[in-house]
């Protein structure tokens, strides 16, 4: 259990420590290419959408033939991601390399692959305990990853900061090595499949709990990625300097280590929908205070901590939740389905930032937007039922 979680948890690092220093290079791209932000806000959500239709793809690939195949090709497609980005003449080019590209690669390194392997490699009694340590590496990797991407930038320019980080995240490589799974092993017995890829999908989509917390997910998608793209730009707005948006985002970073510790943690002894809709709501009124007190570095940074331990604590109980309704066989499939609400809400709001700040110069219709979709999500994840779902007879594959 030790080398899955310890393994598991530095892919999640490397992979989302990289993709949350993506509002960095926003100015430096856009200024230097000559782009709007809608361009490059376009791109971001390209990739948002790319993340989550192939995660969907890899997630059956993962729970069929195991997560170490799917890894391997996760990190050479950001490798190729990551050099495109720098290198793109246009923005169509832009958006295929840095949506396309790099959208697969998450999709293949990140939240969906790591917990199939987690949720079949360790006990329920621990499973929302590591879903948990893994989100939380993930929010150190974006305190560790967003100041070196900012020195990195500083030190080299943008375009080799790039290509240093393709190189970078290859690591995942050597990683994805302790991540094998016995039974995808050439030549290991496999256990039975009591249920299809098809039928399974067709349970969830017609079980209400699922759909209420796909509703959710799309929600955090929208708040985290708007806020982790274009607050920088927000804060720069407002003649607060670039190293304030450094710091800002490395403090959601490291608050979010703790947030979604917790919340991995209290999903063993309490009610994960609760936890799941305190959650959205305390993300509503920490915007609302956010807008409404002066904007200083000091209120940049209060924010920052508060919203970091909400930022991706939704990930282990909302996961976990999954599990625990249906089971393991199909779980980065039915977590990859779930991903992709998340991940149209993260297209929405990356791309509306861009969109309406274009077109009124003002990001105050987005924050708006994400207090409203705050309260909603709370709601919805109130009635969800978390109890096993009962099938009356297995549907074979």
């Amino acid at each position: 259990m030790t080398q899955v979680l310890a393994c598991g948890a530095a892919v999640v690092t490397l992979s989302m420590g990289i993709r949350h220093g993506f509002g960095m290079w926003l100015q430096p791209i856009t200024q230097d290419m000559g782009w709007t932000r809608e361009t490059f806000a376009f791109a971001l959500a390209v990739q948002n959408l790319a993340w989550g239709v192939f995660g969907i793809v890899g997630g059956i690939a993962a729970d069929r033939f195991g997560a170490f195949k799917v890894l391997i090709c996760g990190a050479v497609l950001y490798a190729l991601g990551l050099a495109g980005m720098a290198t793109s003449p246009t923005p169509g080019w832009f958006a295929l390399t840095t949506g396309v590209l790099i959208g697969a690669a998450q999709a293949g390194t990140t939240y969906a692959v790591i917990y199939g392997v987690l949720g079949r490699q360790i006990s329920p009694d621990k499973r929302s305990w590591a879903m948990g340590v893994a989100a939380a590496a993930g929010s150190f990797g974006q305190f560790l990853m967003v100041p070196v991407e900012g020195q990195l930038i500083l030190q080299l320019g943008w375009k080799t900061a790039l290509l240093v980080l393709s190189i970078a995240v290859l690591l995942i490589i050597p990683l994805a090595f302790g991540l094998r799974e016995p039974g995808f092993q050439s030549g290991a017995a496999r256990a039975p499949r009591t249920q299809s890829a098809g039928a399974a999908f067709k349970e969830a989509i017609r079980y209400p709990s699922f759909l209420l917390l796909t509703a959710g997910y799309f929600v955090c998608g929208f708040q985290v990625v708007f806020i982790g793209v274009h607050m920088p730009s927000y804060l720069k707005d407002h003649g607060l300097s670039p190293q304030v948006a450094s710091y800002a985002l490395a403090l959601i970073g490291l608050f979010n280590v703790f947030g979604t510790y917790i919340a991995g943690s209290l999903g063993q002894h309490m009610p994960k929908r609760h936890i799941l809709a305190f959650i959205y709501f305390a993300r509503a009124v920490a915007i609302t205070v956010f807008l409404l007190v002066p904007l200083s570095p000091a209120s940049v940074y209060v924010f920052s901590a508060v919203i970091g331990a909400l930022w991706l604590s939704t990930v282990p109980p909302t996961n976990a939740t999954v599990v625990q309704i249906f089971g393991v066989q199909h779980m980065s499939m039915l977590s990859g389905f779930i991903f992709f609400s998340h991940q149209i809400g993260s297209f929405l709001g990356v791309w509306l930032g861009g969109y309406l700040y274009d077109k009124t110069g003002s990001y105050d219709v987005v924050w708006y937007l994400s207090i409203a979709l705050g309260i909603f999500a709370g709601l919805v994840n109130l009635p969800v039922r978390e109890n096993a779902i009962h099938r009356a007879t297995p549907k074979l594959a």
